[in-house]
């Protein structure tokens, strides 16, 4: 059988829509950016503090019968960044059958071609095959076989991202590990890969 390696798609289950975590006790600190705009309702059923962001991006915060808003804020501050992810999943383009349909002709036109240069400038040899698919768990993945399979949605990344993704795939080529020496040969290819990897972590989410 054909052992593929690839990068994982952040395409996470969606997170619970509350957080069920013990009330805080801390200080409380000034009120941050990422948690507002935020507003506060008592519910006497609530056994704990809970977190949902709204459609509109505002976020509730439930406090339970005895609790406090001090405590309800100090909470939301500890949930920043899940309420961070929970605002980008809002805004992330929903796009339409017609306009995936776009997208993916795009990607089958361009990253082909794009990732055979990338090869031919790094002097990388072994690759038969370039595929474009949905894939909803990773990015790219390479094949024992030279096949490399590309996420149609490479296409609506940065330049310099999406040829990290197509340099990371191509050094499996070298390299079918994760090896340090593996990542020696994507520093090489790709210095800037550390950017576009905190790129990817910040932002991949949102490209559905």
């Amino acid at each position: 059988m054909n052992r593929a390696l690839q990068i994982a798609l952040p395409f996470d289950a969606p997170a619970p829509a509350s957080v069920p975590i013990a009330p805080a006790t801390a200080a409380l600190a000034p009120t941050s950016t990422t948690i507002a705009p935020l507003y506060f309702i008592r519910h006497r059923r609530a056994r704990r503090y809970l977190l949902r962001v709204e459609p509109d991006g505002r976020l509730r915060v439930t406090i339970p019968r005895g609790g406090s808003k001090r405590e309800a804020q100090a909470f939301a501050e500890r949930q920043a960044a899940w309420i961070a992810s929970q605002r980008d999943r809002l805004t992330a383009p929903a796009f339409s059958l017609e306009e995936r349909r776009l997208l993916r002709a795009r990607a089958e036109a361009e990253l082909p071609g794009r990732i055979r240069d990338l090869a031919a400038e790094h002097q990388v040899s072994g690759l038969t095959q370039v595929s474009i698919r949905s894939q909803r768990t990773r990015w790219g993945s390479c094949g024992r076989n030279g096949h490399i399979t590309l996420n149609w949605r490479l296409v609506l990344m940065p330049p310099d991202v999406r040829d990290y993704v197509l340099i990371h795939e191509l050094m499996h080529l070298r390299r079918m590990d994760h090896s340090p020496a593996f990542w020696r040969h994507v520093a090489s290819a790709c210095p800037s890969f550390a950017a576009s990897r905190a790129w990817l972590r910040a932002h991949g989410k949102t490209l559905r």
